[in-house]
Parts: structure tokens; C-alpha cells; sequence
């Protein structure tokens, strides 16, 4: 008897076939753990980018806050900038802003924005 016709083809392909589902098993769970993953990497840049905003946002408040307060102070009639109407809004946007922050680094109660209060 000769050595390849004592070899069991069928067995082989079982084996073969075996292997196979096996490792498409495998790539597809990797697949849908890599997906998972990506969801996960996509969902913290958002929130990245919403902090980087309200960051920008608080900023831009700070400067219009020093800007006010600059004008009020340089003025000749030089009043109490802490009683102006338009400082006063800033500080409470500027706080606003900040609550907005905490909440979204997870550092508040609840990852809500706070709706502007005008005045």
C-alpha cells in the first residue's frame, strides 16, 4: 500500500473544513470587538470636541468680560463694573459655561446644557 493512498482525504477535509469555521469565528468576533472599539473612540472625541467648544466659549466671555470692564473703568464717569448689567450677564454665562464643562468631564450631576439666562 502506498503512502498517499493510506492517508484518509475525508478526515482531512473534516479538519480542514473545522479550521476554517473556526477562524472566520474568530475574525468575526475581532470584527465586532474592533467595531465596538472604534464606537467607543468615535462617542470620546465627540465629547472631547463639545469640552474644547465650551472651553472657547468660556474664553471668549472672559475677554468680552475684561473688554466691558476695561470701557467701564476707562470712562470719566468711572462706575462699579460689578453693577453693570452686561458684566453681570457675562459672569453668568461664563458660569454657565462652566457648569456646562464640569458636567460633561463627568465632574457634575447631570451632562445637561443649562438654558441662557438673559436679563
Amino acid at each position: 500500500m502506498d503512502y498517499l493512498e493510506s492517508i484518509n482525504w475525508s478526515e482531512i477535509k473534516k479538519d480542514l473544513q473545522k479550521g476554517l469555521e473556526k477562524g472566520l469565528a474568530a475574525m468575526k468576533k475581532g470584527a465586532i470587538v474592533a467595531q465596538k472599539k472604534a464606537g467607543e473612540l468615535t462617542e470620546e472625541g465627540k465629547r472631547q470636541l463639545k469640552i474644547l467648544t465650551l472651553k472657547t466659549k468660556v474664553h471668549e466671555s472672559v475677554s468680552d468680560l475684561g473688554a466691558r470692564v476695561y470701557s467701564i473703568m476707562n470712562t470719566s464717569k468711572a462706575k462699579n463694573p460689578a453693577r453693570d448689567a452686561v458684566v453681570l450677564d457675562l459672569v453668568a454665562r461664563i458660569k454657565d459655561l462652566e457648569e456646562q464643562i464640569e458636567a460633561v468631564e463627568g465632574k457634575g450631576n447631570a451632562a445637561r446644557p443649562k438654558s441662557g439666562k438673559k436679563k
